[in-house]
């Protein structure tokens, strides 16, 4: 996958294999570990940092490993903004150190153009594997926030992700997802 740096209006590219996605959620996991008992983004400290001040915080290392020139870190970070951040397309860091003023641009539709063999006429929704694929695009796994579980659905109405409440468990949060790709499965199905 590979993730747009935009820096001083000069984009980059950072190209993070498919594979490294894979063998770093450990990694991944670990860096949210570390922003659990808050984190200093500029003059304040976050308490507990939700899913963009997580990326916003990330982005910011990104930005100081591509001006240090440390290529491994820089691919780590955008590999964790890709995993965290579905649909992510380039990032905006801030070069004034305002790590809050870091910004997205996420894809304003994650749905990969249907195969022929799949496709169905505007308004029928899509076939069941296209509707599962999109579903997984469109709600985020699981992911810890302080010490409560939450997980983040694309609203695609409104270009943004919507985190949803804190749940108490991690398997608490899992079927509350489990709720939530199921309708936004069968709304995908219907043609919504």
């Amino acid at each position: 996958m590979i993730l747009k740096i935009i820096i001083d209006d000069q984009p980059h590219e950072i190209n993070v294999p498919d594979a490294l996605l894979a063998e770093a959620r450990d990694y991944f996991d670990q860096i949210d570990r570390d922003m659990d008992g808050g984190w200093q983004m500029s003059r304040d400290w976050v308490e507990a940092p939700d899913r963009i001040q997580r990326a916003q915080i990330v982005a910011d290392r990104l930005l100081t490993a591509i001006e240090t020139g440390n290529l491994k870190l820089g691919t780590l970070m955008a590999g964790y903004l890709l995993d965290r951040l579905p649909g992510l397309e380039s990032v905006e860091p801030d070069i004034q150190g305002e790590i809050q003023n870091t910004g997205f641009e996420m894809t304003q539709n994650t749905a990969t153009a249907a195969s022929p063999a799949t496709s169905k006429p505007a308004g029928a929704g899509l076939s069941k594997l296209a509707a599962m694929e999109q579903a997984g695009r469109d709600v985020t796994q699981v992911f810890r926030v302080g010490r409560g579980y939450r997980f983040s659905v694309f609203d695609h109405d409104t270009g943004a992700w919507m985190d949803a409440p804190l749940a108490p468990t991690e398997q608490e949060a899992g079927r509350l997802r489990q709720e939530a790709f199921k309708a936004r499965y069968e709304a995908l199905l219907a043609g919504g």
